[in-house]
Parts: C-alpha cells; structure tokens; sequence
C-alpha cells in the first residue's frame, strides 16, 4: 500500500471531517490489538490523521505479534507505540488505555483450517484478558466481531442485531464464529456483572488497500491477481450474496462506535448499499483493472474453510441511527483499493 497516495489522504482527511466528537478524544491513549491487519491498519491510519486534524494529543498504542512488520506497515506515525501482543499470554502490568479496540484474531478461510484452536484462543483468551484489564483501569472496549456469528438462515433476507441463524458447532469451521459469538457474550457478561464499559461491532466482509499477503479470503486472492494483471479465478459459481464494506467506511463507523456507541450494545457495521454475489463483486474488480473472470476449484485445504452460508446481509440501521452513512459505493472502493494498493 502506497501510504502517500492522494486518494488515501484524502479518505483519511474525509474521516477527520465528520461530524463527531472528536474533542472526548483529546489528550487520550487508543491502543488497538491486531494493529497490522487490514481493519487494525486502517483505523490507526484514520486515527492519526484525526490527530493531527483536531490537535488532540492523541497516544495511540500497536498491539501486534510481529513488531518489525508494523514499524513498516505503520511508518510515518509519529504518535505511535508498537508492543509486542500475543492474545493468547497476559498483559504488561502497566498496560492501560482509555479506548482499546480488540481487533486480533484469525480472520481467512486458511488460518481456520489449519490453527482452529488458536483462532478460538485469541477470541475468547485474548478479549478476557482485555475485559480484565478495562475492569482494573477503567476505560472503554469495542470488541470486533463478524457477522458470522449470524450463521445461515435463508428465511431472512438481512439480519438485524436481533435475528440469528444456525452454526454447527461440531464443525472445526465454527471456530471463527463460535469463538466470536462467546466473546460477545463475555462483552455483555462483564457489563452486567462488572459495570464494564464494552461494545461489539459486528463487522461484515471489508475490504481495502490494507489487506495482508497471508489473508486467503477470496476477495483477498481477487486483488493479488488484479494487481498483477492476470485473470480472477472465482473458487465457486459464486451466487452467495455478502454485505460488503470499504475500509475507510469500517473505520469511521468503529470510531463513531467508540464515541458514541451504547455499552452493552452490538452493532452491525455494513454498507446497506453495497450487498452483492461474489460474482458481481469479482467481476466488478475485473472490469476495473481489466482482467478476466474464470473459474477454477480450490485445493481441499482451502476449500475446508470456506463459510457455507448462502446469504450473510447485514442491516446496519442500528449503527446508522447513530448519524453514520457510508461514503463507497462498491465501484468506487475497489477502484480506490487498485489505484492505492498499487
């Protein structure tokens, strides 16, 4: 990803425009987990630039299991503190942080399929021990989830924070989901008992220009061949329908969660607008760097992570009453994904 790229400043500097309260954030420590992935990046990116916007005297705080691959995917962020993180082992004593956005965790197909069991320890260890220590120092934890905690449920056209569908837990798939769906649950768990101020964002499949080499989800393995030129290979006949959302769309609705977000709350975070096959998505990024669609069957590996739901359509109303609204139309996100990515 290009960091000075224009169109990248100018999402950046569009984030640090709206119209939040920015000034609840001054003078304050942000400490995000997963910090080098595609959401964790983004959001430090936007935070940065909402620094520097607003004279905050913001701190922010990388918390990451590879610290060189930061210092590089994070440069030019003079605020910024990497520390080493494993979601699985204690925290630093004198950790604290006024917001901490845990966002860690396995997150594509092939990390399922061969490290289940760590997936399922950096969800619920890892937000345990963040929920442990918000209780200690205080603060606020925004808790990111996924909207496959919704599983399959083909009666419903979109899913709302009320309505659910079925995940089969004696599938090593449902590590992901499962793990998520118990992490919410000690979320709402420690506000009931422990008066923790904690929230979840349940996000929906973002994309952007701060994917990472090792993400395996299609949608990862379609940019790769864009940007080298060469034709998309679509997995499956593609006809399950996904909500997608722009990276710079997801970090704005996470940051309007943080600051005013309701505890004890999950929100939906999706572009209501931007709900499509992954057919249509594959082929809109075709069109766009003018390559071709084909079609070809992963290896068994790969394939043993896929999610199996048909249809995942988020409805982000609740999020929404919140004065959030999306800003990338499908079109234009990955069309701003090419252009910065290269």
């Amino acid at each position: 990803m290009n960091i000075h790229h224009p169109l990248l400043a100018e999402e950046l500097n569009n984030i640090a425009a709206l119209n939040l309260p920015w000034d609840d954030l001054a003078g304050k420590t942000v400490a995000v987990t997963g910090a080098t992935g595609l959401v964790g990046s983004y959001l430090l990116r936007a935070l940065d630039a909402i620094d520097r916007a607003h004279s905050l005297k913001l701190r922010l705080i990388a918390l990451c299991r590879k610290p060189e691959a930061a210092r590089e995917r994070l440069s030019g962020m003079e605020n910024l503190s990497i520390l080493p993180y494993d979601a699985c082992a204690p925290l630093d004593a004198d950790f604290r942080a006024d917001y901490v956005v845990h966002a860690a965790s396995n997150a594509h197909p092939l990390a399922f399929s061969t490290d289940p069991v760590g997936t399922m320890q950096a969800n619920l260890l890892g937000t345990m021990q963040l929920l442990e220590r918000v209780r200690a120092t205080g603060g606020r934890l925004l808790f990111l989830s996924t909207g496959e905690i919704y599983g399959e449920n083909p009666a419903l056209a979109s899913f709302d924070e009320h309505s659910f569908g079925s995940v089969d837990p004696m599938r090593f798939r449902a590590c992901y989901p499962e793990s998520k769906r118990a992490a919410e649950t000690l979320c709402a768990s420690y506000v009931q008992q422990y008066s923790v101020d904690a929230l979840v964002a349940r996000l929906t499949y973002t994309y952007g220009p701060t994917i990472t080499k090792e993400n395996s989800r299609a949608d990862a393995q379609f940019l790769r061949c864009a940007l080298e030129g060469r034709d998309i290979v679509l997995k499956s006949p593609g006809s399950q329908v996904r909500s997608y959302c722009y990276a710079a769309d997801s970090a704005s609705a996470l940051l309007t969660l943080l600051l005013k977000g309701a505890s004890g709350e999950a929100y939906n975070v999706a572009n209501p607008d931007c709900s499509v096959s992954i057919r249509e998505y594959a082929q809109t990024l075709a069109d766009l760097a003018g390559v071709q669609l084909v079609f070809d069957l992963p290896p068994e590996a790969e394939r043993a992570g896929y999610s199996a739901v048909t249809r995942a359509v988020l409805d982000p109303g609740k999020l929404m009453g919140l004065g959030w609204r999306a800003a990338y139309d499908l079109r234009m996100g990955l069309a701003h994904t090419l252009e910065i990515s290269r």
